[in-house]
């Protein structure tokens, strides 16, 4: 590069101070918005919600007026809701109302 260019050289670009880096959120976090734990189980928000008020969802935690679900929680009730075939007598009775 000549002598007074306006572009700064290379080296110097290099050595200077990189940022501190800000910690990342992890990628498993171990609770969930209503929004995230429907995206993990594949079910509507509005499915969580319902089943909030009227039982049968997975256990929920509430930090205020926020509501958070467990991934544990939310693995815990998933397999709780496991059958082999059809004819299974959970598998007839419902834990909700519609």
């Amino acid at each position: 590069m000549a002598v007074g260019s306006s572009f700064p050289s290379r080296t110097a670009a290099a050595a200077a101070p990189q940022p501190a880096a800000v910690p990342a959120v992890s990628v498993n976090p171990e609770f969930l918005t209503t929004d995230e734990a429907g995206a993990f189980l594949r079910l509507s928000p509005r499915t969580l919600e319902k089943q909030r008020v009227l039982g049968g969802g997975p256990r929920f935690r509430k930090f205020g007026a926020r509501v958070v679900y467990a991934a544990a929680d939310l693995r815990a009730w998933a397999d709780s809701h496991t059958y082999g075939m059809t004819s299974d007598p959970g598998y007839v009775q419902r834990d909700f109302v519609r």
